[in-house]
């Protein structure tokens, strides 16, 4: 497994991250364990997870994520991991988190109870990587990033990023950064596949010049790449299957995710990819991973199985001619997530 470094600070990650969102929802702690076992012998030493976790976000069961995954963190020698996990954006943003009530925010209190319980949760007294979840561009950054600063500085964060930011949130961040002297972004977290390659139109840009990380999460397109989508029915307890018949604003990711464009990319995408003896999320993965302002690929999986071909892209890289046919199916079915 590669190593690559987080922005500009000390840190080196394996080049593919295991993503936990699912873990305590439709992932079991008895599965959750064998999945980061057997991601933990692969060679896969970067974990992410959030307060907010599992997916979907459920006042039934928030927080459980961080749990499982601290009761099996403090099975393992602490140093040989690198820890991500985010605090809950704005409430008014887009949705009311089930943490603090529903009063989120990105101010030093939100933030101070926001870690506290992660570390308590988690059974650690650091994270390696902290992130804000979403932003929330009204509020500014000043107040956040010296919140953000003053952990790093009572060593209970080693290194912070941003989650979900557009190109604006991340130079204004930095630009608050320099000025007040703050510790600065080193990551973003953003959704980026194969389906959805708007990171590449200023994000990636940012990245190289301001040398900060990107790390993708979604590199599947929601699952859909893998073509499980294009079946005459839909899977059975598959994310978007639940979501359409669900609430609104899940209905509503469902049809960004799979749509009749997403469908025809995944089509092509999987006849590349039987053409190069590939499984469809090896072939995704492997894209993700050799973009070079990538530190790391965030995959999920609910059963050991399902991990097995995303550990498969560690070992692939894919040819320039490879690449370019990507590029042209791309270009035929431009943005297909809208």
């Amino acid at each position: 497994m590669q190593k690559r470094r987080l922005g500009s600070s000390g840190i080196t990650v394996s080049e593919i991250c295991l993503g936990t969102m699912t873990f305590g929802s439709s992932c079991d702690e008895a599965e959750a364990r064998r999945i980061m076992d057997r991601a933990y012998d692969a060679g896969i030493d970067f974990f992410d997870t959030a307060e907010m976790y599992p997916v979907p976000p459920d006042a039934k069961y928030v927080h459980q994520t961080e749990e499982i995954v601290g009761r099996w963190l403090k099975e393992k020698p602490r140093e040989s991991l690198i820890i991500a996990t985010k605090v809950a954006g704005a409430a008014h943003a887009w949705f009311e988190p089930p943490v603090r009530h529903g009063k989120t925010t990105l101010d030093r209190h939100s933030i101070r109870t926001a870690i506290e319980g992660s570390l308590r949760r988690l059974q650690t007294d650091y994270i390696d990587l902290y992130q804000t979840h979403w932003p929330d561009h009204d509020f500014g950054y000043e107040e956040t990033l010296e919140a953000l600063h003053e952990l790093h500085e009572e060593g209970k964060v080693r290194v912070i990023g941003s989650s979900n930011e557009n190109a604006w949130g991340a130079m204004k961040a930095l630009q608050v950064a320099r000025e007040q002297g703050f510790r600065r972004y080193e990551t973003i977290q953003n959704n980026f596949s194969i389906l959805n390659r708007r990171f590449e139109d200023s994000l990636a840009e940012i990245c190289r010049r301001e040398g900060m990380s990107c790390l993708p999460y979604s590199p599947l397109g929601g699952g859909v790449v893998s073509g499980k989508y294009n079946q005459s029915q839909l899977p059975e307890n598959a994310r978007f299957s639940r979501y359409l018949n669900a609430g609104e604003r899940q209905q509503t990711m469902a049809r960004r995710f799979v749509n009749e464009r997403s469908l025809s990319t995944t089509a092509e995408l999987m006849e590349l990819a039987k053409e190069l003896d590939l499984d469809p999320v090896t072939l995704a993965l492997a894209w993700s991973k050799q973009h070079d302002w990538v530190a790391s690929t965030i995959v999920g999986a609910n059963t050991v199985e399902q991990l097995e071909p995303s550990l498969k892209a560690a070992e692939v890289k894919l040819s320039d001619e490879t690449l370019e046919r990507i590029d042209a199916i791309t270009k035929r079915h431009p943005y297909p997530m809208g």
